[in-house]
Formats: structure tokens, sequence, C-alpha cells
């Protein structure tokens, strides 16, 4: 968990973790009826309806849709705009979901907003209950994502890019009227929430679909983007496509395990009369898939330019050269490479893949592994387990779903894997690949956000290496101290409070 030494700030933490957390939860009661918006729609009132004050992008997918929140924001505030940004999980400190121009909120902000919401969370608490109009209160979720709307409204955002959690439809961040909306990509992923088939999870995250409000769609596989074409057109929204209005090509950094690269794209656009062309544009964020994040990106701010937002093209390239995002084949330490990756699904398992394959070149690969129960773990063990010399199965301690490093090694054993590690603690899973490590080999550490909070002090706390700021962005981006792009300060604690699905 976080600690700190601020009595005020460990009370407004306690607090919110005190909150029903389906992000942390055995099991989400997706479409059960308690998740719903109207009880979010009701927070809100109480608290002054602040996401009617604010001119927002909201952004689902299965995967891809943090990166792609973060480059859009990075944008606007290379662009010289305010833009707040709303994202989930944290790795590490809760403040990190809500950022303003790259900068986290402050624990007094989070300690104020906090105040704010008790009297409103009193009130409904005390109304709800079985047979009432809410079966409970306001859930962790909300309470932050309402949190997040009231900070946007209070500094005045110019924009403010919110980040679906858990599908879309029923996300509680789909009580705002967005200015544009975007889907990065459909794959299984929360199958027992969202349904088993790709059109039936389409059909879950094209619920932020809104009439009159354009769509920007990463999706390239026929099933779901025949059904994401059916809700647009049905809702009345203008349906902009990867390989139908704007395309992308994606030039890979070599060989990043031994000095910094920055990949590239050119970009094309082409719709409604409009045509941009974009070469050799730079993005921080390693990975082909990241390239295809970009290209929505940049057609998300297409569609912003068409509305009168002021988007030049030296914007787009600061603003794409500086993000950051942690844990997305990050680059944590070198000699030997250490990458920390998010991957949770058999097709974030594959772009993982992908850039390793594309961008790294070392003598060996090592790999640190635990997953959370409900994911297609066999598949991702069939594409992991060829592709490393040495794996190392753990688990995490922050979510009861982690599965037990034995139960990953009978399955690696029974898909005819090599010999391998099984540690049931993160702690010495880590000592052991550093054991086994020379400095021309490369770690990778993925399959869970939890496995990636957990680690990283261990990480950092045995390396030289600090994240690298990039330079301050220009326009609102210089307003206060430590506006760089989208990196945040290393982490200082445990970070066993880290939350992901």
């Amino acid at each position: 968990m976080q600690t700190n030494v601020n009595p005020a700030h460990d009370a407004a933490l306690a607090f919110l973790y005190g909150r029903i957390d389906y992000e942390r939860a055995i099991s989400i009661p997706y479409g059960s009826g308690e998740l719903r918006l109207d009880r979010m729609r009701e927070l809100l009132q109480h608290l002054g309806s602040p996401q009617q004050q604010l001119k927002i992008v909201h952004v689902a997918g299965t995967k891809g849709k943090g990166s792609t929140s973060a480059m859009i924001a990075s944008i606007l505030t290379a662009a010289g705009y305010r833009a707040g940004l709303y994202t989930s999980p944290h790795l590490d400190r809760l403040e990190e979901r809500v950022q303003i121009d790259g900068t986290p909120c402050s624990a007094d902000e989070l300690v104020a907003l906090v105040a704010r919401l008790q009297p409103a969370v009193a009130e409904m608490d005390a109304s709800a209950g079985p047979g009432r109009k809410f079966p409970s209160g306001p859930t962790y979720f909300e309470l932050t994502t309402a949190m997040a709307l009231m900070l946007f409204a209070e500094r005045e955002v110019d924009a403010a890019v919110l980040e679906v959690g858990l599908g879309g439809r029923l996300d509680s961040t789909n009580v705002c009227q967005p200015l544009v909306t975007a889907i990065t990509s459909i794959s299984f992923d929360h199958m027992e929430q969202l349904g088993h088939t790709l059109s039936a999870i389409a059909r879950e995250k094209a619920g932020i679909v809104k009439p009159d409000v354009p769509l920007v769609s990463g999706v390239l596989a026929e099933e779901p983007r025949t059904t994401i074409a059916e809700v647009c057109h049905v809702q009345g929204s203008r349906l902009v496509q990867l390989g139908a209005d704007f395309d992308v090509r994606y030039y890979p950094p070599r060989e990043v395990d031994h000095a910094s690269g920055l990949g590239a794209i050119d970009f094309m656009y082409r719709n409604s009369g409009v045509a941009l062309d974009y070469e050799r544009i730079p993005i921080g964020l390693l990975g082909k898939h990241q390239g295809t994040n970009a290209a929505v990106a940049l057609a998300v701010c297409a569609e912003l330019r068409q509305q009168g937002w002021l988007i030049p093209e030296n914007a787009i390239r600061d603003g794409l050269s500086r993000v950051r995002w942690p844990a997305r084949v990050e680059v944590v330490s070198r000699r030997p490479a250490v990458i920390l990756d998010t991957a949770h699904n058999v097709a974030s398992i594959a772009a993982l893949m992908d850039a390793l394959d594309q961008s790294f070149n070392p003598r060996r690969r090592l790999l640190v592994f635990a997953t959370t129960r409900g994911k297609d773990v066999r598949g991702m063990l069939k594409m992991l387990l060829p592709a490393f010399d040495h794996i190392v199965f753990t688990r995490y301690t922050a979510n009861p779903r982690g599965i037990p490093a034995e139960e990953l090694n009978a399955l690696a054993i029974e898909l005819g894997a090599r010999p391998v590690g099984v540690h049931p603690d993160v702690a010495s899973a880590w000592n052991e690949v550093q054991t086994l490590a020379t400095e021309e080999d490369l770690i990778c550490v993925t399959g869970s956000f939890f496995l990636a909070a957990e680690i990283w002090p261990m990480i950092e706390s045995g390396a030289s290496y600090r994240r690298v700021s990039a330079p301050p962005l220009r326009g609102h981006g210089s307003r206060g101290a430590g506006a760089d792009g989208l990196t945040t300060a290393p982490p200082s604690d445990g970070g066993a409070s880290a939350l992901g699905l």
C-alpha cells in the first residue's frame, strides 16, 4: 500500500480503499444490476455535475486504451492546451490516475477531493440497500472517476481524456457527452463480463458511442469491425476507421537493450474532405502496437482539428516523442536489459513478443510471469514458453485472483516446457532471475498490472537506473514544475495497492 507520514492522506486512502472494489474482487458482477450508470449520475449530481463543464475525449478498447489516452493528452499539452488525463489502474500511487499536463494530482488535492466526496457518499450509503433504488453505495472506481472529473472542472482544463475502466456501456466514465470517442482494439479479455465472441465484446465497448459524436476505431478484425459499424449507424455516429480513413506505417528502433532509441510512424488521414500526411513522427513508446495506438491518437486529434482545435504538426511531434507510459514494454534497466510490461491477454502478449523481436538483441531471454484467473493462460504460455531461455513463475499478493506459481508450472509442463523456476512470492522470483542474468541478457516481467506494481520497487532498489523524464513540453505543460510529458516520479513504496483487471 501507499505509505505516508500525512495522517489526512492516510485517512483519505483508507476511505477510498474501504469501498467496494471490483478491480480486486474475485468476481465482477457485470450486468447484474450492481454496475449501473444511474448511481454514477446521482453521485455527480450531488457534486454539481462537473462532467458537464468539460470537453471530453472518451477512449475504450481491449488493449491500448491507456497508451492512446496518454498520447492524446500529451499532444494536447504540447499544443498549448491544459489537458486532464484519467486512467486506471495505477502502478504505485492512486494519484497517478488523475493527471493534468502529465503531473499527477498532489496528496493534498486528493485529501480535498475526498473531503468533498464524503457527504454525498454518506447520503447515498444511507439510502442504499436490498430492495432500494441502489443495492449499495458508490464503488471505489465510481469515486475515483468522480474525483478526476471534479479536479478537471476545478482546474479548468481545456480537455479531459478519459480512459474506460472495463467494457464501455456500463463503465463509470460513460456519463459524459464527449467531443470524440475512440475504440483502440478488440480482442478476448474479460469474457465472463463482456461476452465470449469478438462481436459481443465490441458491442459492449461500443456502448460509449454517442449520436453526432465521431468514433475513431483502430479495430481491423472483420467481426468486431462490422459490429462497431452497425452500432455507429444506429446511433448516428460518424465512423473513422483504421485501414479506410487513416493508416499507419511503423519503423521500429533497433537494439534498444543496449542504447535508447525511438520508433517512428508515417500517418495518413483522409476523411470529410480533410487530408493529412505526417512522415517519421517519433513515438516514445516501443512496439508496432504503439504505432497503431499513435495512429488512433492522431486520428482523434484530426477530428478535434475539424472542430476548431489548433493542433499543429510540431505539437504532434513533441507530444508523441515525449509521451511516457509506465510498464508498457518499458526498458527500466540496461546491462542486463529489464523490460517491464503489463500484457495480460493473448493479443497483448503477441504485441510484446513482436516488440522484443524487432527492437532487442540479447544473448538470452529470461521471463518472470504471473497472472490472474479468468485469463487465457494456456494461450499466453503457448506464445511465451518457446521464446525464453529461462522462465520463473510466481504469484503476486495484491489480488486474490492471482494464480499460484505451482499451477502455472503444471500447465507449462503439460505444454512441454523445459525446466522452470517456481517461486511463491515475487521477491524470490526476482532474486532468481537477477542471479542468472548476465549483462548481455534480457529479463522480461509480464502477465499483470499487479506483478508490475509489486516488482518495480525491487527493480528500482537494486539498480542505478531511474526513470528519465522527458524534456518539458511547451505550452501549458510549463505552468507547473515537473510537467514532463507523461513521466511520473519513480515509485517510492511497495506498490501493493496497485489495481488491475
